[in-house]
């Protein structure tokens, strides 16, 4: 009993130092973000070619904290699947640690490719559609408070949700699922990416549409991959325990 509490007090005591690393890399990239938030803000309303409001003195503060948080936290990712991957170390065998060090640099990859998709992608696809409604019926004014959540709410979720591939690859190499479970909850999981696609969207079944398709292509490029991982997984466990004769001797 008492080895056990120990063993937990140590957990607990790892698990704590993992998160004040990562917490502290955060509050080193918000920051270091701050410090050329104005840059960022001038990159990413480049093509915008409208005036932005603001509402208030504090709102300036706000829309920089805002920008600030969102390349903090992507900057913090990386780091933070490393400390996930140092916690997990310990339980883990040394071909699954092997396995999770190789996903690492993947997650930070998927995460910029979601937020490049969103941002570079969809976000001037659903703009211009919504633009295009009130054209010649309203005079649109944008603030910079809800212009900056427009675009956080169609990129960030994008980044989280790139990652689900290597997710998948990952819980099936080390065997928590396997492509047939995938395929099994393909309605459920369509069904959860579709409320997260009404969610993050405007309200309109065209934005949503053009949400719903990339998830769905998302989930079966997910079930693939997991397929193709499964099946190596298989082959290699096959060949292992192989048994190869011995050669008779004369």
């Amino acid at each position: 009993m008492k080895n056990q509490e120990l063993t937990l007090v140590h957990h607990l005591g790892e698990l704590r130092k993992r998160l004040i690393i990562t917490l502290l890399t955060f509050i080193v990239c918000l920051f270091g973000s701050f410090i050329f938030v104005q840059d960022i803000y001038e990159w990413l309303i480049r093509d915008f070619h409208r005036d932005l409001a603001v509402l208030g003195p504090t709102d300036i503060l706000r829309i920089y904290f805002m920008i600030s948080g969102v390349s903090a936290f992507a900057l913090t990712i990386p780091i933070a699947a490393h400390q996930t991957w140092l916690f997990v170390k310990p339980g883990l065998t040394k071909k699954e640690q092997k396995i999770a060090l190789a996903y690492i640099p993947g997650f930070f990859t998927l995460f910029v490719a979601g937020l490049s998709f969103g941002y570079f992608v969809l976000y001037p696809i659903v703009l211009n559609f919504l633009l295009s409604l009130s054209k010649g019926q309203f005079e649109t004014m944008f603030t910079a408070e809800k212009y900056f959540k427009f675009i956080i709410n169609l990129t960030l979720p994008f980044g989280l949700l790139f990652e689900i591939p290597l997710i998948a690859m990952f819980l099936t190499s080390i065997g928590v699922i396997n492509p047939k479970f995938l395929s099994k909850a393909r309605r459920i999981s369509y069904f959860l990416l579709t409320l997260i696609a009404i969610f993050i969207t405007p309200p309109d079944i065209m934005s949503d549409l053009l949400v719903i398709g990339p998830l769905f292509i998302l989930y079966e490029f997910s079930v693939t991959l997991s397929k193709i991982v499964y099946r190596n997984k298989i082959k290699k466990q096959q060949s292992d325990h192989t048994i190869i004769p011995m050669k008779k001797t004369s």
